[in-house]
Formats: structure tokens, C-alpha cells, sequence
């Protein structure tokens, strides 16, 4: 790793330098944005401080549902336009089945209605957004705010993708990654200041080192489950097996394939009915809501879980599709050994991506539940947190981001070698 760090700055690769620059200043202008409040907003008079649910998108955004600023809403409303067009695309729209399967111009024309649909969910919960936490607007007002937040998302998404095409990763992903981080370094002095206080406090000082040493033993725990994988060993009927063959050919099922999803997927639906009660400002179904379904109650809780766990098993599957890679293999003169082609193949597949998933949907679980369940038994301010779906986020971009780093790396040196040959 520290070698591939290394040979960044050699004059040769002048020109990743640049991108990884670029990368690092478009994410300062992001962070830049998110501490510009929205024009016209009294930040006193905000009633952002019970964000609840909500702080899923406040920790993606940096703080800057919190603050109210333009970048309030980030990249929320076209990752939520992304599931939901995901899930169309299961024949229950054919006009988006049909461009799922039409190769690159399919996925382009996908993507562009997949930022329409993100910029029309942006204003809409810019407005609701707006009418929930701003007390004694109009709605030309709200509509107002509403227009500032979607102009935002929208900054947000040609930022990501300026990152993407002229810097280093998935922009989007990098935002998303960035906004996370931006907020760690708070989150470890308010740890300090919870477990040591004012004085030297001792006990304090070992508890705050203990929490530390938790938390990377997470980070670690939680790189191994995004690099965790179960390999199937492929054979073609056109070739032998056996060391003179060459590499050996395999099939890689992650341990979690659906990644982070599922979390933000059953956050979004769970965060619906108290939003709603927000804007309604109905006292009997605020009662209702903060009774049974915000996290922090066993019932709401328990709901989080499930959904999570269902989320993973119907994402994994709607991915991977068992049945078009048996016969995708099946085309190709590929098989398992020790499996019939066609609908046993299916059936093999099925099973050990079944089995895969209850261990990773349970180690998501496990994660995203933590931080709720550290907060239920600690003094410590909500911010401070264990886990959860911003360390999901931030390591699974880490890796990808620094896979694609290795890989061009690689392909320059692979380059210059052919070069010189």
C-alpha cells in the first residue's frame, strides 16, 4: 500500500497526481457548501436539534441537514431515485426492463432518468424539510427553500460527477464519504470530553482509550465483511484443468453484496411516518410515532432490524439473479464442478448466495444496530457514536477508491513495459 502512496509522486504519474488534487479540491467545495446557510433562514429559530432517523443524512452531508445549509439534502434524493429505479426494473415497468438489459445506452438513458427522478424527490422533500423545520413560513417561502435545497443536490451531482470523470472514484460515493468524515474529529472530542471532562480524569483517559481501540477493532471488522467473499471454481468444456491451464477460473460472491442499501433503504421508510408527523404537527401522531416506531423503542427498533434483514435478502437476490448466470454459464461451456448446468447450477447458486447472505445480513444488522443500542446505554452525546452505516460507507468507498487507485497504477506501469519491450 505504502508503495503504491509512493510512486504517486513520481514524476511519471504527474497526471494521477493532478487527478487525486482535483478530487481533494472539488470535496473542499462541497464541505465549503455545506456550512452556507440557506438565504433567508433564521438558524435560532430552526428546529433541526431531534433530527431522529433524519441523521443518516445529516452525517452523509456533514452536518448540513443540521445547519440547514444549501447542501442540506446532498446526494439523498438521487441515491433513494437509484433504489427505487433499481426496483422498477424488475419487469415492473417494461420500458425499464427493456433498457436494463440494452448494454451502455440503456444504462445512460437509465441514469438520466434516474436524475430527473432524484431532482423531483429533491423538492419535494426540500419542501417538506423546509415546512417541518421552519416555523411561520408561506408556502411561497417554503417553496423558496425548497428551490435552493434541489439547486443544491443538483451542484452536488455535477460536483460528483466533474470528481468521476477529471479526478480519482465514484464522485457521488467520494461526497457521500467526505461528509461522514468531516464530522469524525467532532465526534472524538465530544468522546474526550464525555469520558475525561475538564480535568485528568485517569479512569476517564482509559475509557476514552478503550473506546478508541472499539472503534478501529470495528473498522477492521468491518473491512474484513466488505472484503469477505466465498470463490466457486469455474470450468469451460473447451479447456483442461490442471497447472498448465493457467490461472484458476472462479465465480466471487461477497459476503454482503448488497453493501449499504438495505440501511439507507429501511432508514428512508422508517424516517416516512415521522417526517409526516413533523409536517401534520398532529399531537396524537407524533404520541404514536415516538411511541412505536422512532428507533429508540423496542418495537421501532425491532421493525429497523427486520427490514434491514429483508432489504439484504431482496436486494442480494434482485442483483445477482441465479437463474440468468446458470444460464449465462450454460451459453458460455462453463459449469461447476460437480454440478449439472442449467437448473441445478441454479439451485447451487441460490443456495450458497442464501447462505452467504443470512451471515452478512446479520453482521449488517449488527452494524447498523450498534450505534442505537451504544446510545441507549451511554451518557455519551448522540454524536458519539460505535459503528453504523457512515463507517459502512466510508470503508467501502475507501476500498474502492483505492482499488481503482492500484489498478491505474498497474496499467501504467503494464504500459511503459510494453513500451520499452
Amino acid at each position: 500500500m505504502f508503495a503504491n502512496i509512493k510512486q504517486i509522486f513520481k514524476p511519471k504519474n504527474r497526471d494521477l497526481l493532478k487527478r487525486i488534487l482535483f478530487t481533494l479540491g472539488a470535496l473542499f467545495i462541497f464541505k465549503l457548501g455545506t456550512t452556507i446557510i440557506v438565504p433567508g433562514i433564521d438558524q435560532n429559530a430552526l428546529g433541526t436539534n431531534n433530527l431522529g432517523f433524519l441523521e443518516l443524512i445529516n452525517a452523509m452531508g456533514g452536518g448540513a441537514m443540521e445547519r440547514f445549509s444549501i447542501f442540506s439534502l446532498g446526494v439523498m434524493p438521487y441515491i433513494t431515485a437509484s433504489i427505487i429505479i433499481q426496483l422498477l426494473q424488475m419487469d415492473i415497468i417494461p420500458y425499464l426492463a427493456d433498457l436494463a438489459k440494452q448494454g451502455h445506452t440503456g444504462r445512460q438513458k437509465i441514469n438520466a432518468i434516474t436524475r430527473v427522478v432524484g431532482i423531483i424527490l429533491a423538492f419535494v422533500q426540500g419542501y417538506m424539510f423546509s415546512f417541518a423545520f421552519i416555523q411561520g413560513g408561506t408556502v411561497l417561502e417554503y417553496m423558496q427553500f425548497a428551490t435552493v435545497l434541489t439547486a443544491g443536490t443538483a451542484f452536488t451531482l455535477w460536483l460528483g460527477d466533474q470528481i468521476t470523470a477529471k479526478g480519482i472514484g465514484n464522485g457521488i460515493s467520494l461526497i457521500i464519504m467526505a461528509g461522514i468524515i468531516a464530522s469524525m474529529p467532532s465526534m472524538f472530542v465530544s468522546a474526550w470530553q464525555g469520558f475525561v471532562g475538564t480535568g485528568m480524569n485517569w479512569v476517564g483517559i482509559l475509557q476514552f482509550v478503550l473506546f478508541v481501540i472499539v472503534y478501529f477493532a470495528i473498522v477492521l471488522g468491518v473491512v474484513y465483511e466488505q472484503l469477505a467473499e466465498r470463490r466457486i471454481p469455474i470450468q469451460y468444456a473447451n479447456k483442461s484443468a490442471g497447472v498448465m491451464s493457467g490461472a484458476q477460473n472462479y465465480i466471487p460472491f461477497k459476503l454482503n453484496s448488497a453493501g449499504v442499501v438495505p440501511v439507507i433503504f429501511a432508514s428512508s421508510l422508517i424516517s416516512i411516518p415521522g417526517l409526516i408527523a413533523q409536517v401534520t404537527k398532529n399531537s396524537g401522531f407524533i404520541s404514536f410515532v415516538n411511541k412505536w416506531i422512532n428507533y429508540t423503542t423496542p418495537t421501532g427498533f425491532i421493525i429497523y432490524i427486520v427490514l434491514i434483514f429483508a432489504f439484504t435478502y431482496f436486494y442480494t437476490f434482485f442483483t445477482i439473479k441465479p437463474k440468468e448466470m446458470a444460464k449465462n454459464l450454460q451459453k458460455s461451456g462453463g459449469y461447476i464442478p460437480g454440478v449439472r448446468p442449467g437448473e441445478d447450477t441454479s439451485k447451487y447458486v441460490s443456495k450458497v448466495v442464501s447462505h452467504l447472505t443470512i451471515v452478512g445480513a446479520s453482521l449488517l444488522v449488527f452494524i447498523a444496530g450498534l450505534p442505537i443500542v451504544f446510545s441507549l446505554f451511554s451518557k455519551l452525546p448522540s454524536s458519539v457514536t460505535i459503528g453504523g452505516t457512515g463507517l459502512l460507507i466510508v470503508v467501502g468507498v475507501a476500498l474502492e477508491t483505492y482499488k481503482q487507485l492500484e489498478s491505474q497504477l498497474v496499467t501504467r506501469s503494464y504500459s511503459r513495459g510494453r513500451r520499452r519491450y
